[in-house]
């Protein structure tokens, strides 16, 4: 079922205890207990548990398998205590899904066989059905029975990132042949964005029917946009992804790096949510986002590889720059470094729990 059928949409019912988590009141700008902290990639590579069970398995592999999918998302639970945690997936997981030629190869990242140049390409895009991805519901079931008060976070990729890796045929730097058909094929390119947004709602839905407590939109490349380009020919689509999982009730996050420019219209996109990079102090990032919308962030990635003390000073400008804020999430600016030790993200979590106990 989907929230465009006629027929009322049937939300699962949230974990009591989750959703009075301080994750979830902050995303919903009520007081909280303490401010909320989650990583994003805090899944991943810096995790040396998460090397062991990934070796010798590809990375769409273990992003379709329910057993390996729970395991990854639950080590930094584990470890760090955070307050959330996030659904370990790719960004093109329902790209693969419904076909397309596709590969995330190490070190480079998602690589399409055949990009994506012409109207007929538009063929391959055929919508995403729920048992195209039935790993994913098993897994988010498997999560919120593990998980209890802990909030899940489901995300997708943003329907301008997804079309820049289809486009160019994998991670561009400039992204000329994204903004070429933007701006030479504004109909090919709306209507290439306007599927990838019905994609993308319908990997969201299948999340949050299955019991995810939030979700999330990366729009990782928006920072390569103008303010005018991207209200033009990027907002639309990120407000119907945001619409279309609107009647669920669930907090929706959106989020980009070095969007400083866009942070206004990244907020008018629908999100409850606005994740700033650590380029805009949280309070600026909060008047350019504007009222109403909880905020996200920030702290640089990079710093921690300074000593304890130099991080937890950082942490502090992070927390001044949010004060008096309505809703503050603590994350990172991006996500977490590869090389970064772990232990520097406990002790973090650590830190900011205990500066704001209320």
């Amino acid at each position: 079922m989907t929230a465009d059928d006629h027929s009322p949409v049937l939300t699962p019912a949230p974990v009591p205890a989750a959703a009075d988590s301080a994750f979830l009141r902050a995303c919903r700008r009520e007081p909280v207990p303490h401010t909320p902290v989650w990583f994003m990639r805090q899944a991943g590579r810096s995790l040396p548990e998460y090397r062991r069970v990934r070796e010798g398995i590809g990375m769409l592999d273990s992003c379709m398998r329910p057993d390996l999918v729970t395991e990854i998302t639950l080590q930094p639970v584990r470890r760090h205590r955070v307050d959330a945690a996030i659904y370990f997936s790719d960004i093109v997981v329902p790209l693969k899904a419904i076909g397309v030629d596709l590969d995330i190869k190490p070190g480079v990242g998602p690589v399409v066989g055949r990009p994506f140049r012409t109207r007929e390409d538009l063929r391959r895009l055929r919508p995403l059905e729920p048992d195209d991805v039935a790993y994913v519901t098993e897994a988010v079931g498997m999560l919120t029975g593990e998980l209890g008060a802990t909030p899940l976070i489901g995300f997708a990729g943003a329907p301008f990132t997804l079309a820049s890796y289809l486009v160019e045929g994998g991670p561009s730097r400039n992204h000329e042949h994204t903004k070429a058909m933007m701006y030479g094929a504004p109909e090919l390119w709306a209507d290439l964005l306007d599927r990838l947004a019905d994609i993308t709602a319908a990997f969201l839905k299948v999340q949050i029917e299955a019991g995810a407590s939030a979700v999330q939109l990366f729009d990782s490349w928006a920072g390569a946009l103008a303010p005018e380009d991207y209200r033009r020919s990027v907002l639309p689509a990120s407000a119907k992804v945001f619409e279309a999982v609107a009647g669920y009730g669930v907090p929706r996050i959106h989020f980009g790096v070095g969007t400083g420019e866009l942070l206004g219209a990244m907020g008018e996109a629908g999100a409850d949510v606005v994740g700033a990079d650590w380029r805009v102090p949280l309070d600026e990032a909060a008047r350019r986002i504007g009222p109403g919308r909880a905020v996200q962030g920030n702290l640089d990635p990079a710093v921690l590889f300074a000593p304890r003390e130099a991080v937890e000073a950082q942490a502090l400008r992070v927390l001044e720059a949010a004060r008096g804020l309505p809703g503050h999430v603590f994350n990172l600016g991006h996500g977490v470094l590869p090389d970064t030790d772990p232990d520097a993200l406990t002790r973090l979590v650590e830190f900011v729990h205990e500066r704001t106990v209320r």
